[in-house]
């Protein structure tokens, strides 16, 4: 009996990874791709700070839905994993996948941060709010993360497990393994980000309640509107993805629990439902734009429609003529 609840678990687990991933990397691989060109397209966004965090926020998920989302599809459906086969990617996978979850939340808690300031009625505090800054906010913490993960090149290794009989891919470090299940895990990829964003996220909001009473330009306040419905938006996607993953994370680092393999199959099954939701974070974006902005709607329509006459304009003959709507 409880080897068939097992069995059953394990391969409702690994169907689940299979039809939820695969739409879900294909959703947040052109999500991601699309709103990477309408923040670089569009000069309104390409001179917002906020708009800048976004666009690296962006890149860096894509990076993770590549080396994170990618190989755990391809273990899942296809038994295929290159971490017992290849020692390079063994070493770089965590390493790079960290390095763009980190950057990712990262952006995302800067994002809302600037958003906060840009909306303060204090200017002193308004003039943090800059692309300069921005850019070399992000170069900091990119490099930051980078040296933070060099661990992980270090540490990981392919051991030989006699229980599977083949290769395993896994930390050979008993303290840097700790540092990963209780520090990483649940504060820096778990409780950090998501108490960070919250708190200035609904700083922010009561901030762009009172923005009609300012005196602010027409154009600077619709954007301001914009880009922190947007960012607010993005929070409880955030918690909604981020916390389930990091309790399970929790739960999984109790290896006393690994005796009552019933329990334990509920737990690895719990876990791999948290994953999928974990990737809901890295694909959404686009989606969450695009559902929480009318504007948004309207300029990744100008800029596909932009896009398409530009590719067609050659065989037509010079473009005519065209209005842009409001950006």
């Amino acid at each position: 009996m409880s080897t068939s609840i097992i069995t059953t678990l394990t391969l409702l687990g690994q169907k689940i990874m299979i039809y939820c991933g695969t739409p879900l990397f294909i959703a947040g691989m052109a999500g991601g791709l699309f709103l990477i060109t309408v923040l670089l397209s569009l000069k309104t966004f390409r001179e917002s700070s906020c708009a800048f965090y976004l666009t690296i926020m962006s890149i860096v998920n894509v990076g993770q839905l590549l080396t994170g989302l990618l190989s755990r599809l391809m273990i899942s459906g296809f038994a295929i994993d290159w971490t017992e086969t290849v020692l390079f990617y063994c070493k770089i996978r965590l390493f790079i996948a960290n390095i763009c979850a980190q950057t990712s939340l990262t952006c995302l808690c800067l994002a809302v941060v600037d958003q906060y300031l840009a909306t303060c009625s204090r200017p002193q505090w308004q003039r943090w709010s800059n692309i300069k800054l921005a850019r070399t906010l992000t170069i900091c913490f990119i490099i930051f993360w980078v040296l933070i993960d060099i661990p992980y090149i270090v540490f990981f290794n392919q051991v030989y497990s006699p229980t599977t009989n083949k290769m395993t891919c896994m930390a050979t470090n008993p303290i840097f393994s700790a540092y990963r299940i209780y520090f990483v895990a649940p504060v820096v990829l778990g409780f950090l980000p998501i108490f960070t964003s919250s708190t200035f996220g609904i700083m922010a909001y009561c901030n762009v309640q009172s923005l009609s009473y300012r005196t602010v330009p027409l154009v600077r306040r619709e954007l301001d509107k914009q880009l922190t419905t947007i960012v607010l938006v993005q929070i409880p996607f955030l918690i909604l993805s981020i916390l389930p993953y990091t309790i399970m994370n929790i739960l999984t680092s109790r290896q006393e629990w690994v005796s009552d393999k019933i329990l334990w199959a509920y737990i690895q099954f719990g876990s791999t439902i948290s994953l999928v939701l974990f990737y809901v974070y890295y694909s959404s974006p686009f989606y969450v734009c695009i559902s929480a902005s009318e504007r948004f709607r309207r300029q990744f329509l100008f800029v596909i429609k932009r896009s398409f006459c530009l590719k067609i304009a050659p065989m037509n003959g010079p473009p005519t003529t065209q209005i842009a709507p409001e950006q």
